[in-house]
């Protein structure tokens, strides 16, 4: 896919936006990157201790940073909750630990960096709903966290899917995976 296709050339001004944390950015990038509403996706480290943090700094677990998204959306065509739904039933799995597959440590923890009160109380009315829905059969693990400094990741982070296809004709393996697992959640 063109990167130009999505729509997100540009970070859109005077728009709302979340924070999510669930697992490696790419994942959860690409998987917000598709939803109607979304206007813009950019990934980074939030929630640690050093300022100014790169890749290589937050892939020790020392940092306490997170791998981030941080979505920019029209509230006139997908609400804040309903991107929290999508995070905590289709994005990831908030029922993870300090990891979401492969990728294993405190950078890759579930968890919802809220903006402000409102953001917080529906982030935790979310995750209620989806511990009621037996959705997950284990509890789920998702840290609500205050909002503080986002760290844009490097470019190269940026986009990763869409330029890896771009640069070799083909998907990712995990957005094959990912396309498998859509497919049969709406089965």
């Amino acid at each position: 896919m063109d990167i130009s296709s999505t729509n997100q050339k540009q970070l859109p001004t005077g728009k709302p936006f979340a924070t999510f944390g669930g697992g490696c950015f790419w994942c959860v990038e690409a998987e917000f990157r598709r939803i109607e509403g979304v206007l813009f996706v950019k990934s980074g480290y939030e929630g640690g201790i050093l300022e100014n943090p790169t890749y290589r700094d937050i892939c020790t677990g020392q940092t306490g940073h997170a791998e981030v998204t941080q979505i920019y959306y029209d509230p006139d065509e997908i609400s804040y909750y309903d991107l929290l739904i999508h995070f905590l039933t289709i994005a990831h799995d908030p029922t993870e630990l300090n990891r979401q597959g492969v990728n294993v440590g405190s950078q890759y923890r579930s968890a919802i960096f809220y903006h402000d009160d409102e953001q917080k109380i529906e982030s935790q009315n979310a995750i209620d709903e989806v511990t009621k829905s037996g959705r997950w059969k284990k509890p789920i693990v998702t840290t609500l966290e205050p909002h503080k400094i986002f760290w844009p990741a490097e470019d190269y982070h940026q986009a990763y899917y869409e330029k890896y296809e771009d640069g070799n004709g083909q998907p990712h393996f995990n957005m094959i995976l990912k396309r498998h697992k859509w497919q049969s959640l709406k089965d």
